[in-house]
């Protein structure tokens, strides 16, 4: 048998980290190749990831691991044919995965719903028209809509505005303007439920709904001076009617412009005032010389929603407004002649199997969220609810039709938790073994493509675009990572030596598991160099 030690850089002067870890990664090649016999399965972590995390000071027994052989897609999946695992440790315990969840949000919705699944959001009104006047109410009903911001409310807004259908155009809206977000149940699940960390105002932090208008989300720009009298100045951009940004309370502070929400930055503080406008209050500190143009939650996202609805439909299309905001349903504004009212314009969001590409890339839990919900929708066959039984939620309905998928293909679903489908989550619960062999079956399923496209590339974009940037698995892992406080993980697929691809799960939960990632990352290099055990 060949050993494997790659050659050293010429005339070297030192031993650099990068140089100890290649020898280090052929001789546990070497090694495992010596001990263990073909084709059987690893069960201890290589000799440099466990330096790694040794380095880390992490304990060895934080990570779950599998790896197994990636099928081909189409091929039929006989896990005796593939053969057994490459490595295997810790693989069956439960675990918090972080967003590498998306990964299994991901997969069950591509074989669920299908790539074709959209999203829309509907504009409809049961009001008679007279002349340029809609005499009564204006229902936006939500649809699951990822993409629907300010230019897609302008289309939506422009129909009503200049006519479409061959009805003509309204200038004045005498009514009020009812957000239908009753797809979901319950319709606004983000009431009641305590935020996830003490930062509720960014994106990370938004809980969709079904109308999920701009992402709940305010444009703002903030920028302060140098020297020892700077002052901190903030405006929204684009700037809202009625609504008004306070930043005396912001103080500068030296620190790194990277990190300016990280050096006693406070959550802003929404204040209602006795004419209905809102003022805003940002405080805390903010770095000398910098400038950020955040998207933040800012607000109750009905106040919001007015204010964006405003800003289009009459300072941005010259409309006029007499009513208000109000949550409803499409039914409440219809008449009995009309039940669901006119329908002015409908907008059809981009298919999921191109939307997986942002969600999963750029991790984006609003993404992850609507996808998984949108499991959860009613379908053809599903069973009524038991007589006086308590309607069962979507997110509820989601998490079966997850367990349902996993029995449907033979994987033990016992102890998943599914929580929002995002990862961003304290309840969240999968071993290293049920997402890869997930991961098997979508590989192997007629889906594999859109998967694999939406995964972060090793070295090159999304989330892994700064990791591994000097190791063979640049440009050809497809990983999705997962961080939380206590957890880091990669999932996803790596390929190795001489032909073979590895599906591959690595979790961590640790309070320091941040300091974990070079571990993770050792561990996909050791991968690219990988046959089998025995076979190198």
């Amino acid at each position: 048998m060949p050993l494997f030690l790659p050659p050293l850089p010429p005339q070297p002067r030192t031993l650099t980290r990068r140089v100890i870890t290649t020898l280090a990664l052929g001789l546990a090649l070497v090694l495992s190749g010596c001990a263990t016999p073909p084709h059987a399965t690893l069960t201890q972590l290589p000799p440099p990831v466990l330096a790694a995390l040794a380095e880390a000071g992490l304990p060895a027994d934080s990570l779950s691991v599998l790896v197994v052989p990636a099928p081909w897609p189409g091929q039929k999946l006989d896990r005796a044919t593939l053969g057994p695992p490459l490595l295997s440790v810790n693989a069956d315990r439960l675990m918090q995965p972080g967003s590498a969840m998306k990964l299994i949000t991901s997969i069950v919705a591509l074989d669920v719903l299908g790539p074709e699944h959209r999203g829309f959001t509907e504009l409809r009104t049961a009001a008679p028209q007279q002349g340029e006047v809609l005499q009564g109410d204006l229902v936006l009903r939500g649809g699951a809509d990822p993409e629907l911001g300010l230019p897609e409310l302008w289309q939506l807004l422009s129909a009503l505005r200049w006519g479409a259908n061959g009805q003509p155009g309204v200038r004045e809206i005498a009514g009020d303007i009812v957000l239908d977000r009753t797809l979901f149940n319950p319709p606004r699940p983000d009431i009641g439920l305590p935020p996830f960390d003490e930062t509720p105002e960014f994106a990370y932090n938004v809980i969709p709904d079904a109308l999920n208008l701009n992402g709940s989300l305010a444009g703002v720009v903030i920028e302060a001076g140098t020297g020892p009298q700077a002052t901190v100045t903030a405006r929204l951009d684009p700037p809202l009617p009625g609504i008004t940004l306070d930043s005396t309370a912001l103080q500068p502070i030296d620190a790194p412009c990277r990190e300016w929400d990280e050096h006693g930055w406070r959550t802003p503080e929404a204040m209602p005032q006795p004419d209905g406008s809102v003022r805003v209050r940002l405080q805390g500190g903010f770095p000398r010389g910098c400038k950020v143009t955040p998207q933040l939650q800012l607000m109750e996202r009905n106040r919001l929603a007015e204010a964006h609805l405003r800003l289009v439909w009459e300072q941005g299309l010259g409309g006029t407004w007499r009513g208000r905001v109000r949550e409803g349903t499409v039914q409440d504004a219809a008449t009995s002649q009309s039940p669901q009212g006119r329908l002015i314009f409908r907008r059809v969001a981009h298919p999921w199997g191109e939307l997986l590409r942002t969600m999963n890339k750029r991790s984006d839990n609003a993404f992850a969220r609507l996808l998984y919900l949108s499991l959860g929708l009613p379908r053809p066959g599903d069973a009524p609810p038991a007589p006086g039984a308590a309607p069962i939620t979507t997110a509820e309905r989601a998490a079966q039709r997850v367990h349902a998928w996993f029995r449907d293909h033979g994987i033990d679903d016992t102890g998943l938790v599914m929580d929002n489908g995002s990862g961003l989550s304290r309840t969240e619960r999968i071993s290293a073994t049920q997402m890869a062999q997930a991961l098997q079956v979508a590989l192997a399923g007629r889906r594999a493509n859109e998967l694999l496209m939406s995964l972060p590339v090793a070295g090159e974009d999304g989330t892994m675009r700064r990791r591994l940037t000097d190791s063979p698995a640049k440009g050809v892992a497809r990983l999705k990572t997962g961080t939380l406080r206590n957890v880091v993980a990669l999932a996803g697929v790596v390929p190795g030596a001489g032909g073979v691809t590895w599906a591959f799960v690595a979790l961590q939960n640790h309070k320091d598991a941040g300091s974990g990632r070079m571990a993770l990352d050792t561990l996909v290099e050791y991968l690219t160099r990988v046959h089998r055990p025995g076979e190198y």
